[in-house]
């Protein structure tokens, strides 16, 4: 084990060694091909996802959510993708949540995706939309009761001043999904993220990334290739 800890100096020092000596694109990495790459985004990132999941990729739908507050400071965390359709990525949230917060706030976010078992990366920038309460609803029925009762205990992000309160608020959570167990929390939300800007990510050993974008101009979908 490399010792980190034997001073802010030295241990600055070591951990930077560390990190550089931690090995990257040292799987097998697919093909890609910009040029052969479907006209719209959905059918791309469709490609991949699959390939993701037969890959072995563990928990490829999980994606990073990125939010900003009134004073222009952005807020990431991961989240799990509930769909993928006509140049839309779904998530799911509380209103009453930091990011739902945010949300209602300033209505642009931004989703990554990335893949290390097959050096990739998907990127995704757009206005989010709520879905409607029907929609809300089949999302919240849908999840595991633990993740049901989870929602129900509320205070997300919130100051948790002492566990007992939260096991208090699991049990009684638990409690209600059991005898009402097709009620759904006020403030549970599905939203859409509808995209004007994708770009795929796909890692070379040689440094010869390749990359793609997507950008939606007057409606209509233009891929261009980046420099790496």
């Amino acid at each position: 084990m490399t010792d980190l800890a034997s001073g802010s100096g030295h241990q600055s020092s070591g951990l930077r060694e560390f990190l550089r000596a931690i090995p990257v694109f040292e799987t097998e990495l697919p093909e890609f091909e910009p040029e052969s790459a479907p006209t719209v985004p959905d059918e791309l990132f469709t490609e991949w996802l699959v390939h993701a999941i037969e890959a072995g990729v563990r928990e490829p739908h999980a994606m990073a959510v990125s939010t900003v507050d009134s004073d222009g400071r952005p807020t990431s965390r991961m989240l799990i993708l509930k769909r993928v359709s006509e140049g839309r990525w779904g998530f799911a949230t509380l209103r009453t949540s930091r990011k739902g917060i945010e949300l209602a706030q300033n209505p642009w976010a931004a989703v990554s995706f990335h893949w290390p078992d097959v050096g990739r990366q998907i990127r995704i920038r757009g206005k989010v939309i709520e879905t409607g309460p029907e929609e809300a609803a089949r999302d919240f029925l849908a999840r595991p009761l633990g993740s049901r009762a989870e929602s129900w205990a509320g205070n997300q992000s919130e100051v948790l001043a002492n566990r007992e309160d939260l096991a208090t608020a699991l049990d009684e959570a638990h409690a209600k999904v059991a005898a009402e167990p097709d009620a759904v929390p006020d403030g549970w939300t599905r939203y859409d993220l509808i995209a004007d800007e994708v770009e795929f990510w796909q890692a070379d050993r040689e440094r010869r990334h390749k990359r793609l974008r997507y950008r939606l101009v007057g409606g209509v979908w233009t891929r261009e290739q980046l420099w790496p």
